[in-house]
């Protein structure tokens, strides 16, 4: 019998209860399943499962973690065209706000490509500044924002909404003719600016109180004075409000500013990218509510040569400004078009590489910095259509979150829990997507402890010339403490098998002989990786 595990209360004299198993996967791979909704086509039109069952003993390092992680490492990203396509004044939902504290407790950033071009206004009344919207419907519908505002204004504590039917297709048509100018400011790289009132604040913040959400509002940088400084006049008015209403919340400044040349034609490099944040600390710190604000950034993009070179630059002159470090990481483009495309090792891979060279640029300057991976995606520019709101996409979701925690990313935000483009989690229906349902079950059993993970019977001997990639990923984390479900001992593995066979797993060393409690997530329907709905079986197992 090993020592006392890590996973251990003091209180316990167990090192472990029982053993959670979150499966992902394309065919059911354990040695207690027999049955799957999907299996990819076997080579050469071989039946399916040609290959066999392969054992694989499985075991896990219990004595100590490898990394503990933030207890909010699963968090959200907001993008800012929900002001502009109206979707803010949803943000009420009662049904919006349920599904959004079942990912509790979580960073919600509020931030995306038009960050640079928000403008606070402190003015409450709405009217003039909300966006187009079609001449029928339009007054009426304004009428009815403004009474369904009303009505909240009335409640106290939690501002919660139930609108009408009429109501949310109304707004659906309008978010349906503003994603045409999304779309086209997009494609362009020429983004209009977007008012953000203290209405909009708001509402806002409402919908992450409500929800258990921590609120990060990304301001504005590219506000630029003609000497290219930055220009703090809206950013400060914001900051008095905000401070005005007591809203707890953290800061960020600027999205992607490797990116700025491309999109307004004028650079901010990371001389004046640090002066800037200095600027952005100084002005939290006169503020009385603010003066201990967290504050995040640079939010770089990927991590190519500019990306680099400007988050190189950045921490050299204000490493110690920003309470952790921020950049962003997408997967595949929009010219992707096949449900397997999101299945490549390879495609999976490129993101241990990524953190690679933002880790390493972090400990240069700033040794134990916190990183995080903001405004994550499975696709650039809102994703893809019927592909990145999927199935497909959750084996890229999910073996994101396994690879950051092993690697020891702090936090992860994924972009967008609700609206924007094809890779959100929730639908303009309110209707949660595949991705979603994961990302329930990885906050309700998954804990920031992170364990070591020990495998036989994988190991093959490459050709030359050729890199082995692994098809079968797994994962293990101490159970979340906030699972009552489970004793303080219980440890969660989750699985992504890439192999065109099934995977025979067999427990082995410190799991042998335990209760195993299996949560499996298939797709729903004739659909296969293409389906939009996932739903969640359990089995009881002793192995």
């Amino acid at each position: 019998m090993p020592k006392s595990s890590q996973c251990v209360s003091p209180r316990s004299s167990q090192w472990m209860a029982s053993l959670t198993i979150l499966l992902l996967q394309i065919v059911l791979s354990s040695s207690y399943s027999s049955s799957s909704a999907y299996q990819r086509p076997a080579a050469g039109g071989k039946r399916p499962g040609f290959l066999g069952r392969t054992l694989i003993l499985l075991d896990v390092n219990t004595r100590s973690p490898i990394r503990i992680l933030n207890d909010n490492f699963l968090s959200l990203q907001l993008d800012p065209s929900i002001i502009k396509d109206g979707w803010l004044d949803f943000l009420s939902s009662k049904r919006l706000v349920t599904l959004a504290r079942g990912l509790s407790p979580a960073f919600l950033r509020f931030g995306g490509k038009r960050t640079d071009f928000l403008q606070f206004n402190n003015q409450k009344n709405l009217a003039k500044f909300r966006g187009p919207g079609p001449d029928y419907y339009l007054k009426n519908y304004e009428d009815d924002i403004v009474r369904s505002d009303i009505a909240l204004d009335k409640q106290k504590g939690c501002k919660l909404a139930n609108h009408p039917d009429i109501m949310l297709e109304l707004q659906r048509e309008k978010a349906a003719s503003t994603q045409l100018v999304l779309l086209k400011e997009q494609l362009s790289n020429i983004y209009s600016n977007i008012t953000i009132t203290a209405r909009s604040l708001d509402k806002l913040y409402n919908f992450a109180d409500c929800a258990g959400l921590h609120l990060i509002l990304g301001l504005n940088a590219l506000h630029r004075n003609p000497d290219n400084s930055w220009n703090t006049t809206s950013t400060l008015s914001l900051l008095k409000y905000s401070a005005g209403k007591k809203y707890n919340m953290s800061w960020e400044l600027g999205n992607e500013p490797n990116a700025y040349r491309s999109m307004k034609g004028r650079a901010v490099n990371s001389t004046q990218l640090a002066q800037d944040y200095t600027k952005l600390r100084n002005l939290l710190q006169s503020v009385r509510y603010y003066h201990r604000a967290h504050l995040f950034g640079p939010n770089a993009g990927r991590p190519r040569k500019n990306a680099i070179l400007l988050l190189d630059g950045f921490l050299k002159n204000a490493g110690s400004v920003v309470d952790a470090v921020t950049w962003q990481h997408y997967f595949v483009d929009g010219r992707v078009n096949k449900a397997e495309d999101f299945l490549k090792t390879r495609l999976l891979d490129t993101l241990t590489e990524q953190i690679n060279k933002v880790t390493q640029v972090v400990n240069t300057h700033s040794p134990g910095k916190k990183v995080w991976l903001g405004g994550l995606g499975p696709a650039w520019s809102g994703g893809i259509n019927n592909l990145s709101s999927t199935y497909a996409a959750s084996f890229l979701w999910m073996n994101t979150l396994g690879v950051a925690a092993v690697q020891g990313v702090d936090v992860v935000l994924r972009h967008s829990f609700f609206d924007y483009g094809y890779s959100h989690l929730v639908d303009q229906h309110f209707n949660p997507l595949p991705d979603y349902w994961f990302s329930l079950v990885f906050k309700q059993l998954v804990g920031p402890k992170v364990l070591a993970v020990r495998v036989a019977g994988l190991q093959r001997k490459p050709q030359p010339g050729r890199v082995i990639r692994d098809k079968l990923r797994i994962y293990a984390h101490c159970t979340s403490y906030h699972n009552h479900n489970y004793v303080r001992g219980s440890i969660t593995i989750y699985i992504i098998n890439l192999h065109r066979s099934r995977k025979k797993i067999k427990l082995a060393g410190t799991l042998r002989n335990k209760t195993v409690h299996q949560y499996l997530l298939q797709p729903y329907g004739p659909d296969g990786l293409r389906a939009r709905f996932v739903p969640c079986m359990f089995g009881k197992l002793t192995h």
